[in-house]
């Protein structure tokens, strides 16, 4: 990274996590007269406290006061939802500098892909009668994802109803345990998929699940929201209300379905509810969220707001160099 330095970069970028890549590329930016990006995926520290993964005491007080200090160290933060970029200026950074960059999705390539679902649903078995609920995904120890073989437990007596579980991660082999122990035979689990098998694997899923623990909302926000509504899939999110992902379906009534975080009953009961629906009704979520995703998330209009708020920044700088 200092070797950097020689050539003198208009503007340095990091992007977090990981956290402690940030010095770095402050200081770089420091010595080569150059501006200073951070954007921001997750809020690990805080993610970390919330999950119980970092005690609270000294240390974790002395870290989030150090991460306070780190932000205001840049010429520009940028995250991914509202509620983290309030949570910025929460930290002390200037409404100047702090950018809202959310994650975004290619909508020419990520689209509803009908003759690939059937050969994903063929391939593994699942009837055309029979809804399919996906999570695809990270499978870490601390997501709360055994809320969903839980779920899928209390709707065992289901035939109609099959649970997928693709991806990998630290808590994929105990899920695997739990979903074995119980005898649970309308649950499957898959390894992570190709770049290329994700469109049919979205479109063949009639429910896609985004799991949230409700003492991580806010601090992180599923970038595969994005994905599931460029191929029009529904997803059914665990979380309240007044989180970021509450307020998407808040203030898109009918285009996503809201589930009390944490809680299997809530969680199976949402998910009979949406077995129970019509083709009309089906239809209309998908049209609704193929349509949030090309206005909101498409990558050209994402980008484009990006690459203007780098030129500004690059230009402040070449500026002051001058």
């Amino acid at each position: 990274m200092l070797r950097q330095v020689v050539w003198r970069p208009h503007v340095v970028m990091v992007v977090a996590p990981a956290l402690f890549c940030a010095p770095t590329a402050a200081i770089v930016a420091r010595l080569s007269g150059s501006k200073a990006w951070l954007h921001i995926q997750d809020f690990e520290i805080a993610a970390a406290l919330a999950l119980g993964i970092l005690p609270e005491g000294y240390l974790a007080r002395m870290a989030l006061t150090l991460e306070a200090w780190l932000f205001r160290r840049f010429d520009c933060v940028s995250t991914i939802s509202l509620s983290m970029l309030n949570r910025l200026l929460d930290k002390g950074v200037v409404p100047e500098r702090a950018v809202l960059f959310p994650n975004w999705v290619d909508c020419g390539q990520i689209r509803y892909d009908p003759d690939g679902a059937k050969s994903f649903r063929d391939l593994y078995g699942k009837r055309d009668d029979q809804l399919l609920v996906l999570y695809a995904g990270n499978m870490g120890e601390k997501q709360g994802l055994e809320v969903v073989i839980e779920a899928a437990q209390l709707l065992a007596g289901r035939g109609d109803i099959r649970f997928l579980m693709c991806g990998g991660g630290s808590a994929k082999a105990e899920l695997e345990h739990a979903a074995h122990e119980r005898k649970l035979s309308n649950i499957a689990f898959l390894p992570l998929q190709s770049v290329d098998r994700l469109p049919a694997m979205l479109s063949a899923a009639d429910i896609h699940l985004v799991i949230q623990r409700r003492d991580a909302a806010d601090l992180v926000l599923p970038s595969k929201i994005a994905a599931i509504l460029a191929v029009g899939g529904h997803a059914l999110l665990t979380a309240d209300e007044d989180t970021e992902l509450g307020r998407l379906a808040v203030e898109n009534p009918g285009m996503v379905t809201l589930c009390e975080p944490e809680d299997a009953q809530a969680l199976a009961l949402a998910i009979a509810s949406l077995a129970g629906e019509g083709r009309e009704c089906v239809d209309r979520r998908r049209s609704a969220a193929r349509s949030y995703a090309e206005q909101h998330l498409a990558k050209e209009q994402v980008l484009s707001d990006f690459l203007a708020r780098l030129d500004a920044l690059s230009l402040g700088g070449n500026a002051a160099r001058a």
